[in-house]
């Protein structure tokens, strides 16, 4: 039950992503800045927090030994994550976003081939091919119908165009940031905490990042004092808090699929809070009756999928990537 709670919890400070990116969209800032702004201003925040618990110098030694896979899976897991995600809110409220997002459970049991679990039995330790959950994704196909119930309503009110825009990059996002963080999971080996492999991505996706904004200096300028204080407010909330809590919440059931897809599910809880914090904060419309009830629906999925998880006997399970 710990990583469903770490799950929910992170849900909420995941939220504050897409609230403060609707505002900043709101207010004239560019996408690129919400993007980029958010991980640099992470990196002393998280270097604070490793320095004080002494764990910095493991990290860099692990860094070191294998800089190219840091390197590509973290930008996969950051960089083609967040980037499209501020993308898309160009052209969709938060809590639109939010909704869509919810599609990264599918994805990410979807991705379960890609991996091979080893499994302590009664027997010893059996290492078996990644499988995709079926129980799991017929469940998920309940929120997916969520999903579908709230764009079609939006789909009356905004051109194909926009709406390719704004669920497409979502899409990719989706893909992209299960996929990168269970390789990196598997290229710690229980070897660093929540903390360091949280900096550690975003010191390694750098890069990314410091290219994107030197774009965003030669395309939109510098970035509004308004907008530079809600990046902060968005590395703080969403970038250090729910990521560490996430990524928590993900080592806990590791390699458990079934598990890690019910923690994974605790996130279509970002709707709800997404849309109460743009309601206060923003005020904008109520959705109407039938985006209403796909949100429902996608809330109501995700609790299958948490009841599920806890259904079978536990096992333990280490994720071994290919």
């Amino acid at each position: 039950m710990k990583p469903i709670i770490l799950g929910i919890f992170a849900a909420f400070f995941f939220a504050f992503t897409f609230v403060l990116n609707h505002a900043m969209e709101l207010s004239g800032g560019s996408w690129i800045w919400s993007a980029s702004l958010r991980y640099i201003f992470m990196v002393p925040f998280l270097l604070i927090i490793v320095v004080a618990r002494r764990n910095l110098r493991p990290l860099l030694k692990a860094m070191k030994e294998q800089p190219k896979t840091w390197l590509l899976w973290s930008f996969i897991g950051f960089g083609l994550f967040y980037a499209p995600l501020c993308f898309a809110s160009a052209y969709s409220p938060g809590w639109l976003i939010a909704a869509t997002w919810q599609i990264t459970l599918i994805s990410g049991m979807l991705l379960g081939p890609l991996f091979l679990e080893t499994i302590q039995t009664k027997i010893g330790i059996v290492q078996t091919q990644g499988k995709i959950p079926l129980k799991g994704l017929s469940l998920s196909f309940i929120i997916l119908l969520g999903i579908i119930l709230i764009q079609l309503e939006q789909a009356s009110t905004l051109s194909v165009s926009t709406l390719i825009l704004g669920i497409i990059p979502v899409v990719v996002a989706s893909f992209a940031y299960p996929l990168g963080n269970r390789k990196m999971m598997d290229v710690c080996q229980n070897r660093l905490d929540a903390y360091q492999r949280v900096l550690g991505m975003t010191l390694a996706s750098l890069p990314f990042w410091l290219l994107l904004s030197i774009y965003g200096l030669f395309t939109v300028g510098v970035p509004s004092k308004e907008q530079t204080i809600q990046s902060v407010l968005v590395a703080v909330t969403s970038g250090v808090i729910a990521t560490v809590l996430f990524f928590h919440a993900t080592d806990l059931v590791r390699g458990n699929m079934q598990k890690l897809g019910a923690v994974e599910a605790t996130q279509s809880m970002e709707v709800l809070f997404t849309l109460l914090g743009e309601v206060i904060f923003l005020s904008i419309a109520l959705p109407s009756n039938l985006s209403c009830v796909g949100i429902v629906v996608v809330v109501f999925g995700m609790v299958l999928h948490s009841f599920a998880s806890h259904s079978k006997k536990d096992t333990k399970a280490i994720s071994i990537t290919h």
